[in-house]
């Protein structure tokens, strides 16, 4: 089959602004290029946009404002450090100097609330590296009570 795609249509989701590609040692430059944006294949591409953040839904204050500052960000309005680095805001970030203390200040309490899923709902730890999410999961569900089996 001679068409596009093999004749399929493909369902590409992601936000162009979080998702450049990675070459090693690249330039932002050589970024742009490998972007799909950047390919021939692109004027075969109907864009189409998703409007509604559910992630605000809840209509929670707090979930607003992240989501302001997110799109502060992405459209390059946030300031930047010298070497173009983005310094995240105190508000929605902790400093923890342990693994322990993240768990304890994302989860307080977790033994009392394990049972609320609005409360877990509204709390999550993300790590880079599948390695971390593992010893992260460990140890929040060490704190978690279970009934002995037998």
């Amino acid at each position: 089959n001679k068409d596009l795609m093999g004749g399929l249509i493909d369902v590409l989701a992601g936000d162009f602004r979080q998702t450049l590609p990675v070459i090693p040692r690249g330039t932002m430059a050589d970024e742009i290029k490998a972007c799909l944006k950047s390919s021939y294949l692109w004027k075969q591409v109907k864009v189409m946009k998703l409007t509604t953040n559910m992630r605000i839904q809840n209509n929670c204050q707090n979930s607003q404002r992240f989501s302001d500052y997110l799109l502060k960000i992405g459209d390059g309005q946030e300031a930047t450090t010298e070497n173009g680095n983005i310094r995240l805001s105190n508000e929605f970030c902790k400093i923890c100097p342990t693994l322990e203390n993240l768990i304890n200040q994302v989860y307080p309490d977790i033994t009392l609330n394990i049972q609320n899923i609005q409360w877990l709902q509204e709390r999550a730890i993300l790590a880079p590296l599948n390695e971390k999410v593992k010893e992260i999961n460990f140890t929040v569900q060490e704190k978690v009570p279970t009934a002995a089996r037998t």
